[in-house]
């Protein structure tokens, strides 16, 4: 079982398909003889806890599959031991507060540094709350205008492939930004059209700024 107060030697799950960003995380938890194992999907996750179920995990919810903020508050609650940080590309309104309702508390952008990226694990290591400079300024956005539940369910995976499609980015661009093939993008796109009742992309993005998962961006469609 960890050791919350001591940051030397621990275990880390680090649940993320970036490989830049897991050889980064790597490279700079060495030095705290840390334990590092690997996730990729939700199940491998799941099988990862329940071998080391008092890790502290650090997981990007947009890069491990079938991923949703359900899924989190599940791994949260039964994982008791375990201790969980958020390293994420960028982040919107909605997305902040289904990790917060889900009981995330430790939340950090991958453009931080070393030093804030070190301050973050050790927070979340003593179970302290952890949030950097950005997602506290959208926190404090979230917290006046908190957006409309849309009565559905998509995964972070999803949630992000919802906002490069209002930005503009084709099926193609968005396989290679995110390093997944074509196919998983249309099958991505099938899903969501089919979940949110919508069948265009200008219905897709109508729908997302009536739910407050895009804010303060003209589209024109």
């Amino acid at each position: 079982m960890m050791n919350t107060g001591n940051t030397d030697e621990l275990q880390f799950i680090l649940a993320d398909t970036q490989y830049l960003i897991v050889t980064a995380m790597e490279k700079i938890l060495n030095g705290k003889s840390a334990q590092i194992i690997h996730a990729t999907t939700k199940s491998e996750l799941q099988a990862c806890l329940d071998e080391n179920p008092g890790a502290l995990v650090i997981i990007d919810p947009s890069h491990v599959e079938l991923l949703n903020a359900g899924d989190i508050k599940d791994f949260i609650s039964r994982y008791v031991d375990a201790k969980f940080m958020v390293l994420t590309n960028s982040l919107n309104a909605a997305e902040l507060n289904a990790l917060m309702d889900a009981g995330i508390k430790n939340i950090l952008l991958k453009t931080a540094d070393a030093d804030d990226f070190l301050n973050a694990v050790d927070a979340t290591a003593k179970g302290k709350k952890y949030f950097s400079e950005e997602v506290l300024d959208l926190l404090i956005e979230a917290k006046s205008r908190k957006p409309r539940s849309n009565g559905y369910v998509l995964t972070f995976a999803e949630m992000e492939i919802v906002r490069m499609i209002a930005e503009g980015y084709t099926a193609k661009e968005i396989a290679s930004r995110k390093n997944i093939s074509f196919h998983t993008v249309m099958s991505h796109r099938k899903n969501i059209f089919k979940k949110l009742g919508v069948n265009s992309v200008s219905g897709l993005i109508m729908h997302a700024v009536k739910a407050g998962w895009i804010d303060n961006i003209e589209y024109y469609i």
